[in-house]
């Protein structure tokens, strides 16, 4: 009976602790002292007496945003390169951290940090600070081309092997079309290949030179050490590291996209991966807070918008979430959804629509905040039990002097998701999210199978056979009373009539007398208006009718063409007529078409003429031009005069 009041008991009191969470998220604290050295180091110093062991972290503020230009990959590889040994320990960097029992050890590097930890017994915590200490100030020494080659090789096949894996290549295609030319997010941390290959030592050691010195390194010590030891031996072992020179450091560039765009890839996956992507403000900012939330709420767990309305109820995805990817400058804002195989892509599509528009219509509901808001604190909490490795206190502490220049600003972070209100998140949601998407669609390649070939290719090429003969149809002769010679060639296949009128004079006539390109310019003239219509209304009359006039003069021949429906003949005949027997010559119009060809010709002579194809001799090294390869305008050139 005692038993289980107690049990009542504790229950109730944890209820109440948790029911203002504004409250509880004032309660979460990790104390902590920070100091600098003279060269510029920042210590950040947590006392946890829990356990003899000691986590220390050091993080460079450092990272491929910082890499320019076809020097991409340069922070990761030099992040492997650090675990290559040191001038005063030329070994494996990991071989006395094993011998001491030492866990959570390793290294990362991102766009705006590399970071490398390890959590130590204390009595080895000398030996960790000596190790972390050679390796920050005493390296280049070491690193020699032999050394180059092989972590660029293991960098390279670390960049394969991602590169391989399902869906390893959709990074690229994020960054490059969420960011604009020059934003140093653009580019991915492993960079390329051509980069790599062409770092040199020099790079490399210029590379660690600009940004792995003192004033650029944040140092925190947590867990079974104090503020006293931690200054004594943070100056000990860093105290005679260079600081490094000034750097220039962006702390924002949010690009807003006014526009949304999609993109289609193929990758040897099993299934369709939808993916929509958006930029959003950089993670110390309120927003990012709030966006925050606006991932949980619709894309985390099973209770979800998104996950209930594709996995639970529609049953077309496996899988369904929303995240957001804090950094220094921008943010970005991801929902991912995986089909099962043979899922309608139209129908998941649609539903994402509907959720997020909903999202953005009437924001979430408070129940839904709440949970959100709850999960987010839960998982912090949980994250700080431990005192370091890839999370735990040492990190939070590091992040916040790194991000923030606070190393408490994981508090004041909860506190804004703590106390933000529903519509808090439905107005950060449409400034960040109600536009300037890009939608990646992931598709499985297309299967292919070929067959057995029953071609015998040793034979050579087949023998061509008799060519057959062209059917043409009957030719139909008479002529007119003026004399005028008519030929027709019927064909029903269509309900189209072609008409060409034929006059025996080109612009080789010109050569009589006229100025050369008379001919051309006269033709173009015909559609220019006639007695009793202008050009515009010859232009509506061929609409109305669905007709094609044209005129053209070549060498020898030239010419008025119609071409029309069957079931408009005789009023597109008259027109024709019209066009050819009546034309006005306007002076007007003879200007206005003047200019138009003269712009051609100036165009023309910034393009210097091409022969029509790889047969034909080059002319345009001749001094001068057979009339026979002349343009309409090239030969107009001469009439173009008034």
């Amino acid at each position: 009976m005692f038993k289980q009041k107690l049990i009542t008991g504790l229950f109730i009191t944890l209820i109440l602790g948790i029911s203002n969470l504004s409250l509880a998220a004032t309660a979460v604290d990790i104390p902590y002292e920070k100091f600098t050295l003279d060269n510029g180091l920042t210590v950040i110093v947590h006392e946890d007496r829990k356990a003899p062991i000691v986590a220390v972290s050091v993080w460079y503020k450092v990272g491929s945003k910082d890499e320019p230009a076809g020097k991409t990959g340069f922070a990761h590889l030099f992040e492997h390169l650090m675990f290559n040994g040191s001038e005063n320990f030329p070994g494996e960097y990991f071989e006395p951290f094993h011998q001491v029992g030492a866990t959570a050890m390793n290294g990362t590097t991102w766009f705006d940090r590399t970071n490398y930890f390890q959590n130590v017994p204390t009595p080895a915590l000398d030996m960790a600070l000596w190790m972390e200490s050679d390796r920050m100030g005493h390296i280049l020494g070491v690193i020699d081309q032999a050394k180059l080659d092989e972590q660029r090789g293991v960098v390279q096949n670390e960049k394969r092997q991602g590169d391989n894996a399902p869906y390893g290549k959709t990074e690229y295609r994020v960054l490059d079309n969420l960011f604009p030319a020059g934003h140093p997010y653009k580019h991915s941390t492993i960079g390329s290949m051509a980069d790599l290959d062409a770092a040199s030592l020099d790079d490399v050691k210029s590379w660690f030179n600009d940004y792995y010195g003192a004033a650029n390194t944040v140092l925190v010590l947590a867990g079974d050490i104090d503020l006293a030891t931690a200054r004594e031996k943070a100056a000990k072992y860093f105290g005679d590291i260079q600081s490094g020179p000034p750097l220039k450091r962006m702390t924002s560039w949010v690009p807003k996209r006014e526009y949304s765009s999609s993109e289609i890839m193929f990758e040897r996956v099993p299934q369709i991966r939808i993916e929509r992507h958006w930029v959003v403000p950089g993670r110390t900012t309120r927003d990012s807070a709030y966006i925050n939330l606006a991932a949980d709420i619709l894309g985390a767990g099973k209770n979800s918008p998104l996950y209930q309305e594709l996995v639970y109820k529609a049953q077309i995805a496996s899988s369904a979430s929303a995240r957001l990817q804090a950094h220094t400058l921008a943010g970005m804002f991801r929902i991912t959804v995986m089909l099962k195989p043979g899922a309608d892509e139209v129908k998941a599509n649609a539903i994402i629509d509907r959720v997020l528009a909903d999202f953005l219509e009437n924001g979430p509901s408070a129940d839904q905040l709440e949970r959100a808001q709850m999960r987010i604190h839960a998982r912090t909490i949980r994250g700080l039990e431990q005192i370091g490795g890839f999370g735990g206190k040492a990190t939070a502490l590091a992040r916040g002097e790194l991000y923030a220049n606070d190393p408490g600003f994981f508090k004041t972070r909860l506190a804004w998701i703590a106390n933000a209100s529903t519509k808090n998140i439905k107005t950060v949601a449409n400034n960040w999210l109600a536009e300037g998407a890009y939608n990646l669609t992931v598709r499985p390649f297309a299967e292919f199978a070929t067959t057995a070939s029953t071609v015998d290719r040793s034979t050579g090429i087949p023998v061509v056979g008799v060519l057959p003969e062209v059917s043409f149809p009957e030719i139909q002769r008479t002529t007119l009373k003026n004399g005028i010679n008519v030929v027709l060639a019927e064909r029903h296949t269509v309900p189209v009539i072609n008409i060409a009128l034929q006059f025996d004079a080109g612009y080789a006539a010109d050569s009589t007398g006229a100025k050369l390109g008379t001919s051309s310019f006269a033709m173009s003239m015909l559609d220019e208006g006639t007695k009793t219509r202008s050009a515009l209304d010859i232009s509506i009359q061929k609409e109305r009718l669905g007709a094609n006039i044209s005129s053209s003069s070549s060498l020898d021949t030239s010419s008025v063409r119609l071409n029309t429906l069957t079931e408009n003949l005789l009023p597109s005949l008259k027109l024709l007529a019209d066009i050819t027997l009546n034309p006005a010559f306007d002076q007007q119009e003879v200007e206005r078409l003047r200019g138009r060809w003269i712009a051609e010709i100036q165009q023309e002579r910034c393009s210097p003429y091409k022969p029509l194809c790889a047969c034909c001799p080059p002319y345009s090294t001749a001094t001068t031009t057979p009339t026979e390869y002349l343009s309409p305008a090239q030969a107009l050139r001469p009439a173009l005069q008034p």
